[in-house]
């Protein structure tokens, strides 16, 4: 990931609604969460979460996929992950004893 895309994903992420998206389909997975289904959870209107979830989709951060007239929405884990390596990219100068907490703390404990 470059700059551009990492200010482009943080842009995205730098308004409530979609942070709450987001953390909301990173913990779905693999099964996603329809459009619709994001709304009621966040009490959000159909037309705001549209808007939200193109921001989120023209970021890189999610991707969807349409089954009849309903559309999934799932969160982009290659993104994430490229977002998270170019945050940690020179973490703690190299110094990798310094960086391990952190990184324990990220490993997934599903």
């Amino acid at each position: 990931m470059d700059i551009k895309e990492a200010l482009a994903a943080f842009a995205a992420l730098s308004q409530q609604t979609r942070l709450e998206v987001f953390r909301r389909l990173i913990k779905a997975g693999e099964e996603g969460i329809s459009a619709g289904e994001l709304g009621s959870q966040l009490d959000v209107r159909q037309n705001t979460m549209s808007a939200n979830l193109t921001v989120l989709l023209n970021a890189g951060l999610v991707r969807n996929e349409r089954n009849g007239r309903s559309i999934r929405y799932f969160a982009d884990f290659e993104a994430l992950r490229g977002l998270l390596s170019f945050l940690m990219e020179d973490c703690c100068g190299g110094s990798t004893e310094r960086c391990q907490p952190l990184i324990e703390e990220l490993v997934c404990a599903c």
